[in-house]
């Protein structure tokens, strides 16, 4: 993936800090199909011990169906990546319930953003539910939450790599109304997802 020019590089201040975004504070609260209170919203770089905490508590096949191979830990790359979020190149949200010393992630979404040779922004999405919470509408409310910044942030389009089995993150896609397209290679779906209006 070519790195943008320098002008192109998110909303940034001097030293790397972001500069005044709204979406940097985004959390919203909702509530899962069977009642359970959680909160969608922005990772930070204190999430760091939550995250290795909840992904140690997957499934081999969850982390499987998310990284297209077994791993034993979160990749370092994107723990270390959490502070650089600016919503053009990269964003990230977690799913948490409790609150304070108890708050626990549950689940994930994020993209990395890129030119596409169309000259739009696309960017790529992946997200990690946690099994205890799967099949209740969580993936579907990252999602929303997910293109609505993307939206703000000038995101024409998501693309996807899905493992073809993994028919819940399939039916998560159909059901966003989007307009969709789709490529079979060798097991794997490649997804594309347009956020912007299509012309009638």
């Amino acid at each position: 993936m070519r790195a943008p020019p320098a002008s192109e590089r998110g909303r940034r201040g001097n030293g790397g800090e972001h500069m005044s975004d709204p979406d940097q504070d985004f959390r919203v609260e909702t509530t899962l199909r069977d009642g359970t209170a959680v909160t969608i919203r922005v990772m930070r770089p204190d999430d760091r011990q939550r995250l290795i905490a909840a992904f140690a508590k997957l499934d081999p096949s969850t982390i499987y169906t998310r990284f297209f191979s077994y791993r034993k830990e979160i990749p370092e790359p994107a723990l270390e990546r959490i502070g650089e979020i600016d919503f053009v190149e990269l964003a990230g949200l977690v799913a948490t319930i409790g609150a304070g010393d108890d708050e626990t992630v549950i689940g994930g979404a994020s993209y990395v953003g890129d030119i596409g040779e169309d000259g739009k922004r696309f960017a790529e999405v992946a997200f990690t539910i946690e099994e205890d919470y799967q099949g209740q509408g969580l993936a579907t409310k990252l999602f929303g939450a997910l293109a609505a910044i993307a939206r703000r942030h000038g995101i024409a389009r998501f693309t996807a790599d899905v493992l073809s089995g993994n028919a819940a993150m399939l039916k998560v896609f159909a059901r966003t109304g989007l307009p969709l397209r789709r490529q079979r290679e060798s097991g794997v779906l490649h997804i594309e997802l347009e956020l912007e209006p299509q012309p009638s």
